[in-house]
């Protein structure tokens, strides 16, 4: 047998509950659930005995019907979908082109119907007649919708709160909720709040993005469950950033958003960058629309007094959310200011603005150079013979020629290498 139609590759995770495969006769009902927008598969197969009994009949013409019963017993059902006998595909208007049957599956004893996407309404009872050979097969079963909505709807923004809310289309009275968040039971406390159908969150985070399952349990025993991916727009990386620049430098104070709001045609976002300096709020910086969800300040050149706590602040659709950022200054005090006499007792002091306390310094030359009247030549070191010298001071109890160069102090915490500041060292004599 040929059927005119192509064959479908496509996979859901489905919540079936009381499935069974085919049955002569009048088959027990089976009742499987879906969400609104998914591919759901309406099961009907021979089981592994009938197969191996039947399977030279599945090589001779077979013809399959579905149909969907309607709402009342007074009402005739209505075909949805059919395979003659030539292997010419029919469906009702409705269901063109959502409804389909596997190509390759007739052979192997599967008639299951698909819908995708599926529809509100499409739930329902539906039957599947059968006949290969000399044999009739019917399937039963109730399509029953099950959806989770959130409100305010689309794109939410992190501290506005929000309800999530699961229902489905099962006729049994409701006794109990679950709310799982990446598959973790949720306690309803604190921020969460759960009274029958939903689940109100308040002062959502972006740890709160992500799947969000709702499982119903109804007094027959049967339970139903539907997942949401909730989006929640708000800071991208850690919550308190610190940026470490050297005196003199130039840097850039992080304000990154998780996603990009135009993408998902959020316009008019805007950025403020503050700083409380003398008890006077500076604003340092104003952007409309940052690139991919950028609004970062750039500073050209770094001084002491530019160290502190930033504020960046993004206003989206009337909310506000803002993130501080520290910005932390490295510099290196030289024991003598100038050029150093050849033979002199220096000390390099490496000091850092607004320390979090897990820091430690380290030292090291980077390269090394004779001078030669007015000229300098640097020369880098072997990493080979590359010295590394722990701690925020560096003493040279005898000043040489071998220390002339550049060295430089760098700091580290937990998470690595954080910054680095440079002095260069001139002799004299």
């Amino acid at each position: 047998m040929t059927l005119a139609f192509m064959p479908l590759s496509l996979t859901l995770t489905l919540l079936v509950t009381n499935a069974s495969s085919i049955s002569p006769g009048a088959a027990k009902e089976q009742r499987v659930w879906a969400k609104v927008g998914d591919l759901v598969v309406l099961p009907c197969q021979l089981s592994p005995q009938e197969l191996q009994s039947s399977w030279k009949q599945l090589y001779e013409e077979t013809v399959v019907r579905w149909e969907r019963h309607g709402e009342s017993s007074h009402k005739e059902p209505h075909m949805v979908l059919e395979v003659e006998y030539s292997g010419l595909l029919k469906r009702a208007r409705s269901m063109m082109p959502r409804a389909s049957v596997r190509k390759t599956g007739f052979r192997q004893g599967d008639f299951s119907l698909l819908i995708e996407p599926l529809l509100r309404g499409d739930a329902g009872h539906y039957e599947a007649l059968v006949r290969y050979g000399k044999e009739t097969r019917r399937c039963r079963l109730e399509l029953g919708m099950v959806t989770v909505t959130v409100n305010p709807p689309g794109l939410l923004v992190e501290t506005e709160p929000l309800l999530l809310h699961c229902n489905s289309s099962h006729p049994a009275k409701l006794v109990g909720t679950r709310w799982f968040h990446n598959g973790s039971l949720v306690p309803v406390s604190g921020r969460f709040r759960s009274r029958h159908w939903a689940l109100s969150i308040s002062r959502p985070t972006v740890r709160d993005s992500g799947p969000w399952s709702c499982e119903l349990t109804y007094s027959d025993d049967e339970k139903v469950s539907a997942t949401f991916n909730l989006p929640i727009l708000g800071f991208a990386g850690p919550a308190s950033p610190v940026v470490y620049a050297a005196v003199g430098s130039a840097t850039n104070l992080p304000c990154l958003l998780n996603r990009d709001p135009s993408a998902s045609g959020i316009l008019g976002v805007s950025a403020h960058w503050s700083r409380l300096a003398g008890g006077d709020l500076e604003i340092r910086g104003i952007s409309k629309n940052g690139s991919k969800g950028s609004f970062t300040l750039h500073l050209p050149v770094v001084w002491p007094g530019d160290a502190g706590q930033y504020c960046c602040a993004v206003s989206i659709h009337g909310t506000t959310i803002t993130r501080d950022v520290t910005l932390a200054v490295m510099t290196v005090t030289p024991s003598i200011e100038g050029p150093v006499a050849e033979g002199s007792r220096l000390l390099l002091i490496c000091s850092l603005t607004h320390p979090r306390g897990h820091e430690h310094f380290q030292w090291r030359q980077l390269s090394s150079g004779l001078s030669n009247g007015s000229s300098f030549e640097a020369m880098p070191r072997s990493p080979a013979v590359q010295r590394y010298y722990p701690g925020s001071t560096m003493e040279l109890t005898r000043v040489s020629q071998k220390d002339i160069g550049t060295w430089e102090c760098s700091v580290h915490g937990s998470e690595g290498r954080l910054g680095a500041v440079e002095y260069e060292l001139y002799i004299t004599g």
